[in-house]
């Protein structure tokens, strides 16, 4: 039975003769599920860890214990700090641990940096953010990979400049020291990831992309534009969601000239790599000045014949809030078409809510043919005030041929 199914069956003890295993890919492996199966009552588990960590042959093998005790939680992670330097742990100041901690990042072996690197982490003791920027210059790629982390943890704008030569590293220093600096989430720190949306790694162009909706300026909104090309999936997804956020971020100043410049970038990119990603911002997004934001492009970049994107204006006229709703009208009004009328005729049934049936007669008054004024004249005596209001209004205006 594979290691996997083992995890899968919580097996803890098979996975713990894993960790004896002559191969250090199996040792690895049975590590990295321990951390994620254990817990500081599992005597056991922790204590193979530790023994792994502390005299395993291979060092990725013993990088991977450190984490899986890190993993476990902070008392395990102690415990191998205790055993390697005899000290730290007990009922001590949180400080005078951050500073034991830190001490231990000058140590001899990399797993003792590793673990102290992770500790100091998980302490977010002020007193650890120095030493940790230092560790970022480790000598062993292992220590400065989860010194970048645990910087991202503390998201402390005074390790940016340490974080940013990082960007320079092996392919997973990168990829932290970039997850740290979206963490960050300044202006200062988001900057260097700009030119990282062009890099060929496709974790780290995706990382940037994530990150850059953070932003308080529009600068990242023609790179992220032009991700919107890019050839991984994941990458485009992330560049649209950060495209909305950044939106919603902007200084309500630069906000018009920033959805002026989105809406030109968006439009000039491939219809379905824009949409689905606005498409599901308004249908699941839980922030409603994104919802808001996706309502408001969407009418203004997607075909009318999208299916995709009309669909989700449709339903977001039930948004519980009623600028997303009216968003999503307005948006219907400008797509128009067949497809708009079909999908807002399947809305104004009395089994969907007032104010949504409301909206949508108003949007077929504007956008309707003759099969929605047959439709809405059988709802002038409609029980709603609201759908009656508005229907007399469609019907006025479609007998007299238009708006």
């Amino acid at each position: 039975m594979s290691l996997y199914q083992h995890a899968r069956d919580g097996n803890v003890e098979r996975l713990r003769d894993g960790l004896s295993s002559e191969s250090p890919a199996v040792r690895k492996r049975a590590a990295e599920f321990l951390g994620e199966l254990g817990d500081t009552e599992d005597q056991p588990t922790v204590d193979g860890l530790l023994r792994v960590a502390t005299t395993d042959e291979d060092p990725e093998v013993r990088g991977a214990a450190v984490d899986a005790l890190d993993e476990i939680g902070q008392e395990a992670l102690e415990r191998l700090l205790k055993e390697l330097t005899g000290g730290g742990g007990g009922s001590e100041a949180e400080w005078v641990t951050a500073r034991k901690f830190a001490r231990a990042l000058q140590a001899d072996r990399p797993e003792l940096r590793m673990a102290a690197a992770r500790a100091l982490g998980r302490l977010e003791n002020g007193n650890g953010l120095e030493p940790l920027v230092g560790a970022l210059s480790d000598d062993d790629p292992r220590v400065r990979l989860r010194a970048c982390e645990a910087c991202g943890t503390f998201a402390d704008p005074r390790a940016i400049p340490a974080l940013t030569e990082r960007l320079d590293d092996e392919p997973r220093v990168r990829r932290a020291a970039a997850n740290a600096l979206g963490n960050i989430g300044t202006d200062q720190a988001l900057s260097p990831l700009l030119d990282l949306l062009d890099d060929g790694d496709e974790p780290l162009r995706r990382i940037a992309a994530g990150a850059l909706g953070k932003a308080n300026n529009p600068e990242p909104v023609e790179p992220l534009a032009r991700a919107l090309g890019d050839e991984s999936a994941v990458v485009r997804n992330a560049a649209v969601y950060s495209i909305i956020e950044l939106l919603s971020n902007v200084p309500t100043q630069q906000s018009h000239a920033v959805r002026d410049r989105v809406v030109s970038e968006l439009k000039a990119a491939d219809d379905e790599t824009v949409v689905e990603p606005l498409a599901e911002i308004l249908s699941e997004g839980q922030q409603r000045r994104q919802r808001r934001n996706a309502a408001w492009i969407l009418g203004r970049v997607a075909e009318p014949d999208s299916t995709l994107a009309v669909e989700a204006l449709a339903d977001a006229l039930a948004d519980d809030d009623p600028q997303t709703a009216q968003f999503a009208a307005t948006s219907l009004k400008s797509l128009g078409g067949p497809v708009v009328e079909d999908r807002l005729l399947d809305r104004i049934g009395t089994e969907h809510p007032e104010a949504a049936r409301a909206k949508a007669v108003f949007v077929l008054g504007q956008v309707g043919g003759q099969e929605t004024l047959n439709r809405l004249e059988g709802l002038t005596d409609d029980e709603s005030a609201a759908v009656r209001k508005r229907v007399f209004s469609a019907v006025s205006k479609l007998r007299a041929g238009g708006p």
